[in-house]
């Protein structure tokens, strides 16, 4: 199948870096609005073409599904358009501004008969369904706290700092973290609580969001633009720890006992980048006609969208577009 990417940026190299390799994927065509920065982009990567415009990559009958790679601001405009003309959307997270945007464009694709989802990788990837497994055997006794930090020192980046852009923490680093618990610990979460700080740009620097489920586990989820962390999820159970290296793109399992003695490490199995996943489940999708990936359903994007709607009301955040 052939691949079209939208926007030309650092997340865009990425996904080229990925589906460069893969024998089932054509790197076929990219765009930006500049239309020099995606001949570079194209020759770099090895895409055939080159567009300078979205609306000339969307009209390519030759393309058989796009990438959006463009700011958080820009997904809805830019997954419309793809819809539109009939192309299947892999949308980068944080999917939309809002739910209300999220929800429009699934009732459109619906209508159009388009399958789109989420590219968030980590519900795509093996480390998931490794994770769980290892909680179901109970290797750490019964869990009842996890803790997950995505932080990097990105606060210098305008697209992180723009409100305009759709910048901050949450849509960024955090969406990562809330879908970390709920992969793990499950939705029928009963509470969320959460502090913020807030930039001199307006928008949300760093972030402090708690979970609580009814049968009393708890998730403590960090996630700032200020700072590097270790990035690390952590299981703790009757009977030891677990520890996720790298909620990101996990990397490997470390379970210890009760006496703090590490007694496994398991490595996640090589890959590309773990952007292959994502690519992989949506083209087989597009083969069976469906209208929705498995591992990213449109029910979950709208969860996690609506959770983040809720935590920006009580920061009273408000996007420019959404006034």
């Amino acid at each position: 199948m052939r691949i079209g990417i939208i926007g030309c940026g650092g997340i865009a190299a990425m996904m080229a870096k990925t589906v460069g390799p893969m024998n089932e994927v054509t790197c076929y065509a990219a765009a930006s609005r500049d239309l020099e920065k995606a001949k570079t982009f194209a020759e770099t990567y090895g895409f055939e073409k080159a567009y300078g415009s979205y609306e000339e990559l969307v009209a390519d009958p030759a393309v058989d599904f796009v990438y959006i790679a463009t700011p958080h601001s820009h997904h809805f405009e830019h997954a419309k358009l793809c819809i539109e003309h009939g192309k299947a959307v892999l949308c980068e997270k944080a999917f939309t501004l809002n739910a209300a945007q999220a929800e429009e464009l699934f009732a459109l694709a619906e209508e159009k008969g388009v399958l789109i989802t989420e590219a968030i990788w980590t519900r795509y990837m093996p480390s998931r369904r490794i994770i769980n497994e290892l909680l179901e055997q109970g290797v750490i006794g019964e869990v009842r706290t996890l803790t997950a930090n995505l932080c990097y020192r990105i606060c210098q980046n305008e697209r992180i700092i723009r409100p305009e852009l759709a910048g901050g923490a949450l849509l960024d680093l955090g969406v990562y973290t809330l879908n970390f618990a709920l992969m793990h610990f499950g939705n029928d979460y009963s509470q969320m609580d959460s502090i913020v700080v807030m930039t001199e740009t307006g928008v949300d620097g760093q972030d402090c969001i708690t979970m609580k489920w009814d049968d009393g586990r708890f998730a403590v989820l960090n996630a700032s633009i200020y700072g590097e962390s270790d990035r690390h999820g952590v299981f703790y159970g009757s009977k030891g720890y677990m520890i996720v290296d790298n909620i990101n793109n996990p990397l490997a399992i470390d379970i210890y006992d009760a006496d703090h003695t590490l007694v496994r490490h398991i490595d996640m199995p090589e890959q590309i980048t773990g952007y292959e996943y994502q690519v992989l489940e949506l083209m087989d999708c597009m083969r069976k006609g469906a209208m929705e990936c498995p591992s990213m359903p449109h029910a979950e994007t709208m969860r996690v969208m609506r959770m983040m709607d809720s935590l920006r009301k009580d920061w009273q955040f408000v996007y420019p577009q959404e006034r």
